[in-house]
């Protein structure tokens, strides 16, 4: 059974910086895009962030666009978040996503339910 766990989140002051981390695990096999989504108390889920299998391919919200970086280690079946200049608009759970198909272009990704596996969420937490 493949299942997705998140680490990384915590309580950091405006302006500082998170890196959030993503494991796939139970053999996945032929995964593809993998991507970072939020949901902040109150709010839709929003996409952060995405990444094609062979990393040509990244997107970034504008909300997030210059702060934000995602990369992924794909022996390892892990992706990351570094996270920097964050402010209080950050404060959300945020989810990591793997989809056995091309959800990620350069336009967007593909929403959170169509990916194949997700994870339960870390909470992040910027105070002002």
């Amino acid at each position: 059974q493949v299942q997705v766990a998140e680490s990384g989140g915590g309580l950091v002051q405006a302006g500082g910086s998170l890196r959030l981390s993503c494991t796939v695990s139970g053999s996945p096999n032929g995964l593809r895009a993998m991507a970072w989504f939020r949901q902040a108390p109150g709010k839709e889920r929003e996409d952060v962030s995405c990444i094609s299998w062979n990393r040509r391919i990244t997107y970034y919200a504008a909300s997030v666009q210059g702060r934000f970086t995602i990369s992924r280690d794909n022996e390892k079946n892990t992706l990351e978040l570094h996270m920097n200049s964050l402010v209080p608009e950050d404060t959300a759970m945020y989810y990591c996503a793997a989809a056995v198909y091309g959800a990620c272009t350069k336009d967007g990704t593909k929403p959170y339910g169509q990916y194949n596996f997700r994870g339960q969420g870390t909470q992040v937490t910027v105070s002002s």
